[in-house]
């Protein structure tokens, strides 16, 4: 057992160059907070990622096969002594195969496991769904074969481990190993440990979420249980930068469209708990605390029992209309709170947090009062929304993809940032692939040299398409040659290379890149028979 004295070998130990307190892991907790660690370990957040040779200890199938997105394509998960392997094929013409390192999710709805690749993360095809009992397509897979290519970004695996460790300016790319610690661990919600293993006794070395305002408690929760329309961060800021008792604005800012007229499971639970006329009538005083102890997670056969003392501190036995024999086993979160399933993930379902009293219980009005304009979902309580201009551009861009109604919107801000803020490197890429969308390569290459700052696929993919458009096919084909160094997993970018190549007569060397990107994307037919046709 780890004691106190033991908890300075292990800080000694623990990875971590912040600023302030660092991260020092779950287990230093452990040696003064058994009881609550041993608990939390038994939750769905407390074994949130593992690795896949826990995975022989229940009753996943070893084996299975399923047809992929692509004609003729199977994808296989497997065991062996070695381990855990997916693997895709088209008969007699190619097999991909890989090991898979870790596995993210709990098992309450599935588990999708990862494959690491040099430094970087991928979601495998396959994931175990535990309703159905099965493995299946992952989520994304449905509709497109992506191999083992889709990366593993930052803002999604943060809410799903204790602590990755990303490399810079490398989209996917993770130090090894990756994370610092596996599940989500006690420093998620109490920030970082360190002074307080130093000094337990000492005031504020420490967060606790039950001693912070209801809002601002909650703003640690809605960080993962909270997606939007449009989440995007503030100048300067990474995804790692927020801490439990800040309040998540001075990260991240986080967005949605005016109306909502139907019920959303899928990380809405912050906006859904707002709706509720529960939380209305609660003065604000309801919260995720209040009815959830992160530290404690009942049972199927227990939940029925505990949300309803839950629901009891506001309501009362008499509350219920219904006759006392109709009622589901007393489950009030049953009727009021059902779980539904997600359209986003095959054989999934969530909880509904706006707790209708009846099922056809109908929307609140909520809507700004611009109509059309964004609501802001994280502002800090007392305090008035200060949302820097480029931060609504970036909502805006975002929203515009989904709803082509924001892209009027758009472009007026844009136009607006291209006056008053022109050295922005956004804002200069934005101009940019307008420019060149409208055909006008040559006014959209100084304004994507400005935002080629951002370091991110689509300002590469721009520039090589406009200075290809303007003749200067040799300075593309150099674009493409930075890209695909910075970006080494990204096919768009190496197909692009591969066709410069071509366009230049340059043969041999786009047959060096035809075998590359085979190796790497050999699930690509259109590539597969370039590549057979130039090697006959």
């Amino acid at each position: 057992m780890v004691r106190l004295g033991s908890c300075f070998v292990l800080l000694a130990m623990a990875a971590g160059a912040e600023s302030g307190p660092r991260y020092v892991g779950s287990k230093v907790c452990f040696g003064c907070h058994a009881d609550i660690y041993r608990s939390f370990t038994k939750t769905a957040m407390g074994h949130s990622m593992r690795t896949p040779s826990d995975l022989g200890q229940s009753a996943i199938p070893a084996d299975a096969t399923v047809a992929a997105a692509s004609e003729g394509h199977t994808v296989r998960v497997f065991h062996d002594d070695s381990g855990w392997y997916q693997s895709e094929q088209e008969a007699n013409v190619f097999v991909d195969k890989h090991k898979l390192a870790y596995v993210i999710g709990s098992g309450a709805n599935g588990l999708t496991p990862i494959v690491r690749r040099g430094e970087h993360l991928f979601q495998a095809p396959l994931s175990y769904y535990s309703k159905i009992g099965k493995w299946d397509l992952s989520p994304g897979y449905k509709h497109a074969d992506l191999g083992f290519s889709r990366p593993v970004e930052l803002e999604c695996v943060l809410c799903h481990s204790g602590r990755p460790a990303p490399l810079a300016d490398q989209s996917g790319a993770y130090a090894d190993p990756p994370f610092q610690e596996l599940a989500i661990g006690c420093e998620n919600c109490h920030g970082p440990g360190e002074f307080h293993a130093r000094e337990p006794t000492r005031r504020g070395s420490i967060v606790n979420p039950a001693k912070l305002a209801p809002r601002l408690a909650e703003n640690i929760c809605l960080n993962c249980h909270q997606g939007g329309d449009a989440r995007v961060l503030q100048p300067g800021k990474s995804d790692l930068d927020f801490r439990p008792g800040q309040w998540l604005i001075d990260t991240v800012a986080i967005f949605k469209v005016p109306a909502m007229t139907r019920d959303s499971d899928l990380l809405e639970h912050h906006s859904a708990m707002k709706l509720s006329r529960c939380f209305r009538e609660s003065g604000g005083k309801l919260s995720c605390l209040t009815c959830h102890d992160p530290h404690v997670e009942p049972s199927a056969a227990e939940a029925p029992a505990y949300f309803r003392t839950k629901c009891l501190t506001c309501h009362t036995e008499d509350g219920c209309r219904l006759p006392k024999k109709a009622r589901a086993a007393d489950d009030c979160a049953g009727c009021h709170m059902p779980k539904r399933s997600v359209a986003m993930i095959s054989h999934s379902a969530l909880t509904n947090h706006r707790i209708p009293a009846r099922r056809d219980e109908p929307f609140p009005q909520r809507q700004s009062p611009e109509g059309d304009d964004l609501l802001l979902v994280d502002p800090a309580e007392g305090r008035k929304a200060a949302i820097p201009d480029i931060t609504i551009l970036h909502a805006y861009s975002e929203v515009a993809a989904l709803d082509p109604k924001y892209q009027q919107r758009f472009l007026e801000l844009l136009d607006q940032l291209a006056r008053v803020q022109p050295k922005t490197p956004f804002v200069q890429a934005a101009l940019g692939h307008k420019l060149l969308a409208e055909g006008k390569a040559a006014q959209a290459l100084p304004h994507l040299s400005l935002g080629m700052a951002l370091d991110e696929v689509t300002i590469y993919e721009d520039m090589a398409k406009a200075l290809a458009a303007v003749g200067r096919d040799e300075e593309a084909l150099e674009c493409l040659r930075q890209a695909t160094t910075a970006h080494p997993f990204d096919a768009v970018l190496m197909k692009m290379l591969t066709l410069q190549y071509i366009k230049l007569k340059r043969f041999a060397e786009a047959r060096d890149q035809m075998q590359r990107y085979v190796e790497l994307f050999p699930e690509d037919p259109f590539m597969r028979g370039l590549l057979a046709r130039v090697t006959k």
